[in-house]
């Protein structure tokens, strides 16, 4: 669209509906989750039958809470632990490969790079099944041939760890090396020149520049992990992810305790994200 070009009363008026219509059908479903979090009916649906807290804080034996339902809330604990645990690894690795492929032509350059993006095109499912089986059999490997038990290759905490963490890391490969390809390697030239090794270099300033897409990074891998669920299906144990936890409430029926969820997450998703706007600006400035 060109915007110099005269626009018709009825184009500024169609395309003000379509935008209209747009965020409707986008935030429309959200906001009517969040609204039945606080309704006091038993199904998690409408109609509206007043406004209730008891989705929340209630205990007793018609209503728990979510405050105090041990299984939701041992759920969400398994979600925190493994995203936090894969944000800090994803950065970990994702920073240092967004250095390596910053580097001058090196032998398989390109091939490496084609494998790290190779997860971003790969459907969640099939990564899932793939690193089910793959883990399975090393495990049966181990134990039927060298006689060692590895529990780490079985369905459980550590193995959703692994299979989000070989999709997730190649997030931050691009949020950093998108970062990195704007820094003026001068700056590191002259820090050399007057006196400073390669890792106060590294650490005062490459790293300093790099804070901004840094923290994007864990943030966006943080909520990946977090909200996760066509890899983790097929890696969970008996210790189950909470979106795989709604998943099999909604699926078995469920009290309106699954929109109380949902409105927590979407209260702490849109914090996060203000909150990492906030300092990307801040430091921009």
């Amino acid at each position: 669209m060109i915007r110099s070009l005269p626009k018709s009363k009825k184009y500024t008026i169609s395309f003000k509906i379509y935008i209209a219509l747009f965020y409707i059908f986008l935030f429309a479903p959200l906001v009517i989750t969040c609204i039945l979090a606080f309704n006091n009916s038993d199904f998690p649906s409408l109609p509206w039958k007043g406004f209730t807290l008891d989705w929340f804080f209630a205990n007793d034996g018609h209503r728990v809470g979510l405050f105090h339902d041990v299984n939701n809330l041992r759920s969400i604990w398994v979600s925190i632990k493994t995203a936090f645990i894969v944000s800090i690894l994803s950065l970990i690795v994702g920073t240092m490969g967004a250095f390596l492929f910053e580097q001058e032509e090196f032998k398989f350059k390109q091939a490496l790079y084609f494998l790290t993006l190779a997860p971003l095109v790969i459907p969640g499912v099939i990564l899932g099944i793939s690193i089910l089986l793959a883990s399975n059999s090393v495990g049966l490997f181990l134990e039927e041939k060298l006689g060692i038990e590895a529990p780490i290759f079985a369905p459980g905490f550590w193995l959703v760890v692994l299979g989000q963490f070989s999709f997730i890391t190649t997030f931050v490969v691009l949020v950093v090396s998108a970062r990195l390809k704007k820094f003026d390697r001068t700056l590191e030239e002259a820090a050399l020149n007057l006196g400073a090794n390669r890792f106060e270099v590294i650490w005062h300033i490459t790293l300093r520049y790099l804070k901004p897409a840094l923290i994007g990074a864990g943030s966006v891998a943080f909520l990946m992990s977090f909200e996760n669920f066509n890899t983790t299906l097929f890696l969970v144990g008996s210790e189950p992810t909470l979106p795989i936890n709604l998943y099999l409430q909604v699926r078995d029926g469920s009290t309106p305790v699954i929109n109380a969820i949902s409105f927590l997450m979407i209260v702490f998703t849109s914090t996060l994200a203000l909150i990492n706007l906030y300092f990307s600006k801040k430091k921009d400035d």
